[in-house]
């Protein structure tokens, strides 16, 4: 009883809290431009996230092998 609980309160987060934004844009008459614009910023912040963490693990790996 618990477990099924929580998974609802789970769903019910994502559906009414985090995916709101996304509710807003459907209904607007520019949806698709909105939504693409802010699926860029966050694929460029996914790579710009990358490429630092790639570069750290490049500098760790520099440090170590001396």
């Amino acid at each position: 009883m618990i477990a099924n609980n929580i998974f609802r309160a789970i769903g019910d987060f994502f559906t009414n809290v985090l995916f709101v934004p996304y509710d807003y844009f459907r209904f607007m008459d520019s949806g698709w431009w909105s939504s693409n614009i802010i699926n860029t910023v966050f694929v460029s912040l996914g790579f710009i996230a990358a490429f630092y963490w790639l570069g750290q693990m490049v500098k760790h790996q520099r440090e170590n092998s001396l």
